[in-house]
């Protein structure tokens, strides 16, 4: 039986660190539910609901599970502003494959700037002049830079910086670093081009917590096509 290569097989909640069900991000029927029986991983996930639904509160407390900055960077990097982040990752426990690489990347949008300049600060001697660049331009070039071999690549939301040229675009990257088998992406997104990733186990997030869905069943789908069809039906309620 072929071993599973990718970094992370599942999360659980840390037996020596439980977390309040009644303590925020607790409270949100998905982190519960990860919490209270845990979450298999494959090598690509990807998380998709509402504003606010916890999506992004999963993906960071993966990230700092992993030893990530919550704010974005390599398990090397120190950046940070001002501290917003949730207590999850601080409960969880990453239950890793054997021999799987160490290494990982965590790119959330809503941090991108504050990232680039803690990159132009502390150069690695071969830099990217991100800022110089244009939001979707800088957040290509630095997954190309930066999502190299084996490792677990998260992503919060990347499509707010991408048009939908830049979506494929992403799409192809990450699915060339998934084609060996040892890397590993956790993406959470609104964007139905983003949810398309290939081979990716997609869950829709929402006041039930989390459950499989396939993309053509996806709320996202759908509204999306039925705003497509028929845009003037929306518009006339707002």
């Amino acid at each position: 039986m072929q071993l599973d290569r990718y970094p992370i097989r599942r999360l659980d909640e840390h037996p020596l660190n439980l977390m309040d069900r009644d303590v925020w991000p607790a409270t949100l029927p998905p982190v519960r539910q990860v919490l209270d029986n845990g979450l298999v991983l494959g090598a690509a996930t990807v998380f998709v609901g509402e504003n606010g639904s916890g999506k992004s509160t999963l993906v960071e407390g993966i990230a700092m599970a992993y030893g990530l900055s919550p704010e974005g960077g390599s398990t090397g990097a120190n950046h940070r502003t001002r501290s917003t982040e949730s207590e999850l990752g601080d409960h969880l426990q990453l239950v890793r494959n054997a021999g799987a690489s160490k290494r990982g990347y965590f790119l959330r949008a809503e941090t991108m700037h504050g990232l680039f300049t803690y990159l132009e600060h502390n150069p690695s001697g071969h830099d990217v002049a991100f800022h110089e660049m244009s939001h979707g331009e800088s957040f290509i070039g630095l997954t190309v830079d930066r999502f190299r071999g084996p490792g677990l690549w998260l992503l919060d939301e990347p499509e707010s910086a991408l048009s939908f040229a830049g979506c494929l675009a992403l799409l192809g990257i990450l699915t060339e670093l998934l084609s060996t088998g040892r890397s590993q992406v956790v993406m959470s997104t609104h964007s139905p081009v983003l949810a398309a990733l290939a081979g990716a186990e997609i869950y829709e997030v929402g006041e039930w917590g989390l459950r499989r869905s396939g993309w053509g069943d996806l709320d996202l789908i759908t509204n999306w096509r039925n705003f497509l069809d028929s845009p003037e039906r929306y518009l006339r309620q707002l």
